[in-house]
């Protein structure tokens, strides 16, 4: 009868949880046109195209001189890219591979993948996919060398405040974008990663779009979906492979010869000991910082932050315990995170306080998510924080040369050319005390 009695609420309970976790998935599927209406009218990102039009097109690095361009058509179509110099006159073409993917009761579309290369630097290409003239692209590729410009911008999502910062992208002269985790804010409603891929299509099928994974990109639902980060492995495949990794979800590559970027996963295993660990450990090795001065990492629960928001998450902090040695030892110059949606600058910081050798980390999440801004700060700012406020916008990093950079802070109230927040941040391999070994 006791065992009786434990199997019973244990059963409710596991209901229960079911009964929450898809009314979560429904919320969800509504949460976000509710917040578009809410906070201004969204872009219309309709599905208008044709069942084999290429859509949702976004291209990402792979190596120094390749592109992978990825596109969805909704039915069977030719993974296939032709691309040149001039437009309308294509000279290479390359095939690819499709695939598709199931999450519950929705099945995607094709995902198409081509890498295209090699190819010359700092040089437009134009393009068009599925064997379609009807949509043409075009692309530049990164420069070879300094000077090269980032936009950096966090926690996207598919409101109004996106149109307002996507719009400033689009003004700005940048050569990659970087995003550190929660692009689409599906939140388990997997038409509206259709509808992001199709917003994001402007900017993400001229310029490299670089990203790594949020808390809103797992979609692991217990019993229904025990997969993590499918729709974003399928959808957002970066050049792991190329960097030794052994998973999308965390990965490195260089831009312009002289400057190495690391996108790690704050929820994957980081603990000391995985694999991602062991990656890292022996990437951050192989660097030679004569050839490559500039080391960024990018992730998305901060380490520090002075908001109240995501405060002391176990994300932050253990990863923080397990890694930060990692990268103060290999003097990485600056770290960008999202997650708290807000701006924050911080001094370079090593164990929790100012150290001329740490890291300078950056809090970008502002970029446009559906749940708004984290206006809660705590008082007093602690010295560390250099500089927070809880507006939308987003950043831009021009690396100019081997030793100076230049970082930029814009809200998206603002004229692009009004910077909110403006740094001038010199290299550790430049700095005599801190040079790395």
């Amino acid at each position: 009868m006791r065992s009786d009695n434990k199997i019973i609420p244990s059963f409710l309970m596991a209901n229960t949880s079911l009964i929450m976790i898809i009314a979560a998935v429904i919320w969800a599927a509504f949460s976000g046109d509710m917040a578009s209406n809410n906070h201004r009218t969204r872009t219309n990102t309709t599905d208008s195209q044709g069942s084999t039009t290429p859509q949702q097109v976004h291209i990402s690095m792979v190596g120094r001189d390749k592109m992978r361009i990825s596109w969805m058509t909704r039915k069977p179509a030719l993974s296939k890219v032709e691309y040149g110099m001039s437009s309308g006159v294509y000279d290479t073409s390359v095939i690819g591979t499709s695939t598709t993917y199931y999450y519950l009761l929705y099945k995607s579309g094709h995902i198409h993948e081509v890498v295209i290369g090699p190819l010359n630097p700092n040089t437009v290409y134009y393009y068009s996919c599925s064997a379609d003239a009807s949509r043409e692209f075009f692309f530049k590729t990164t420069p070879p060398q300094l000077p090269i410009n980032f936009v950096v911008i966090g926690d996207l999502g598919q409101t109004g405040w996106t149109d307002s910062t996507l719009q400033h992208i689009s003004q700005a002269n940048y050569d990659m974008l970087l995003l550190p985790g929660d692009l689409s804010y599906a939140d388990y409603w997997q038409p509206k990663w259709d509808s992001f891929g199709r917003l994001v299509e402007p900017l993400a099928s001229q310029r490299p779009w670089m990203v790594t994974h949020g808390n809103h990109e797992i979609e692991k639902i217990p019993i229904l979906h025990g997969t993590p980060f499918t729709s974003y492995n399928a959808r957002w495949h970066m050049p792991f492979e190329e960097s030794g990794s052994p998973s999308n979800l965390y990965y490195s590559f260089d831009v312009a010869s002289e400057v190495h970027v690391i996108m790690l996963g704050s929820y994957t295993d980081f603990s000391q000991g995985s694999s991602q660990y062991k990656w890292l450990e022996g990437d951050l090795n192989k660097i030679d910082r004569k050839k490559t001065p500039w080391v960024m990492v990018l992730f998305h629960a901060p380490w520090y932050n002075s908001n109240k928001a995501h405060s002391k998450e176990y994300e932050s902090v253990n990863m923080r315990k397990a890694m930060e040695q990692l990268l103060y030892d290999a003097r990485v110059d600056v770290i960008f995170v999202g997650h708290v949606h807000a701006y924050e600058r911080f001094t370079r910081v090593y164990d929790g306080k100012a150290n001329k050798c740490g890291p300078v980390h950056i809090t970008i999440g502002d970029g446009g998510n559906r749940e708004g801004l984290a206006t809660k700060f705590t008082d007093p700012k602690p010295e560390i924080s250099i500089f927070r406020e809880a507006s939308f916008g987003h950043g831009q990093l021009e690396v100019i040369n081997s030793s100076h950079a230049q970082w930029t802070w814009h809200r998206n109230q603002d004229n692009l050319s009004v910077a909110g927040d403006s740094v001038w941040l010199t290299s550790l391999f430049s700095h005599p005390d801190c040079n790395p070994q």
